[in-house]
């Protein structure tokens, strides 16, 4: 479609959106195909603008797009699809972030993996939150550095190119043949990965699976203000006028909810949150336990997303192994952390429990007071010296309200980050 055509319609999309669009976080199931998620909706958004017709009706009536934000959604959707239209690019080539560092590390990763080199060029200074030291030396990802004025001083490189830029106008992006992603970083919003060239097209779905994994789609709100910027109008924020006392109501409710003092970290979603304590507890591990194995133990029936990612974890690190924690059939939680726990003490590894209570899809709970008494026991090595205390990663979304890690609590004496994701009530 004809970039100025596109935008004027995109502009009247805005004005008569369904209210949905911005405010609902999962799936309606009256209009949720699960097989076409993920082209549904923007296959049929197409068709609509290539009529012309952005009636509330109409776009009302289109197929739910993804069922989690992590996933995507009507309005990440849409953007990246104006995005690709400004730059000539099919809309699957073009990934929204609430993130701005996620799409880099989406790709470092697949890298690592596939032995293959990688070059960050930049203009101005790299995100804030891009760690150098913890990317190389934690994560174990490889990559080189190089300042640049403009992608046209991208020379060719023997790997992928990944070019930052600050970038916000609607004109089209210069990138040049040399560039293999380029990430545009949007101020307060997150940002847009672009990717460029059918030689990188098999990257597609490492990177959509790694944002459905370890971080989310760019956020409703901030999917519309990115829209708005581009097609020359400002901002809407009658959400975000009250930003800051909303975090501190969510933080208040959290604490007054689950029982605990501590302050609470807050993320776009569980499985954000999870792969952040368990790359902490990585990091904790490789700085204090130097040489030691790290065993992560996880159900292989729990949540595939846990079991996903932790799998992914250890593909990433020489150091770190997936320990099956058995609890299908006749294989009790307690009995098989009892087991699994004296194998990893006799080796003298760093053991990491992700559990769910009550588990996800069988609604089982251990018996408490003899898991508290497994989690506590003190274990030697095989050399007889002291085995290290595991950490019990509990994922409690399904009773955030039960008190398990107060000072009285059942797991007070036990090593516990506990948490829960929001996302699954209304859905």
């Amino acid at each position: 479609m004809e970039v100025n055509k596109m935008l004027a319609y995109i502009t009247k999309v805005i004005t008569n959106m369904p209210q949905d669009w911005l405010n609902l976080t999962t799936h309606r199931l009256d209009i949720y195909n699960e097989e076409m998620a993920k082209v549904q909706f923007l296959d049929q958004f197409v068709q609509l603008a290539k009529e012309g017709n952005s009636s509330t009706a109409a776009l009302s009536n289109l197929p739910t797009a993804y069922d989690y934000i992590r996933l995507g959604h009507p309005l990440s959707c849409v953007l990246e699809w104006v995005i690709g239209n400004i730059n000539g690019l099919p809309a699957e080539q073009v990934i929204s972030f609430q993130s701005k560092t996620a799409p880099i590390l989406a790709i470092l990763r697949k890298n690592l993996l596939a032995h293959r080199k990688t070059l960050i060029t930049y203009t101005k200074e790299l995100p804030s939150a891009f760690d150098i030291d913890v990317l190389k030396n934690i994560y174990g990802f490889s990559f080189d550095l190089k300042k640049v004025d403009s992608p046209a001083d991208v020379e060719s490189f023997n790997g992928s190119t990944i070019f930052i830029s600050q970038q916000h106008e609607n004109s089209a992006i210069s990138v040049s043949s040399h560039i293999d992603f380029y990430v545009n970083m949007y101020e307060e919003l997150g940002s847009v990965l672009l990717i460029n060239g059918a030689d990188n097209i098999h990257y597609i779905s490492d990177i959509q699976h790694f944002r459905r994994r370890e971080t989310v789609a760019m956020t409703p709100h901030n999917c519309l203000n990115a829209l708005l910027s581009l097609v020359q109008l400002p901002a809407e924020n009658s959400v975000t006028k009250n930003t800051t006392e909303h975090k501190a109501a969510v933080l208040d409710l959290i604490r007054e909810v689950s029982g605990s003092e501590t302050t609470p970290l807050v993320a776009s979603s569980g499985l954000s949150v999870q792969y952040a304590i368990l790359m902490g507890l990585v990091h904790d591990a490789l700085e204090n336990h130097k040489g030691k194995a790290i065993k992560i133990v996880v159900p292989p029936n729990c949540y595939g997303g846990t079991n996903d990612q932790a799998r992914r974890v250890a593909a990433c690190g020489d150091a770190i192994e997936i320990v099956d924690l058995l609890v299908d059939g006749d294989n009790d939680m307690v009995q098989s952390i009892d087991h699994v726990l004296e194998q990893i003490a006799a080796q003298d590894a760093i053991p990491y429990i992700i559990a769910e209570i009550p588990t996800n899809p069988r609604v089982e709970v251990p018996d408490l007071q003899k898991l508290r008494a497994v989690l506590s026991a003190k274990r030697k090595t095989d050399t007889g010296s002291q085995a290290i205390n595991s950490v019990f990663i509990l994922d409690q979304t399904f009773c955030p309200n039960v008190h398990f890690l107060g000072d009285s609590d059942v797991l007070s004496s036990v090593r516990t980050i506990s948490f829960a994701s929001g996302s699954k009530f209304p859905s």
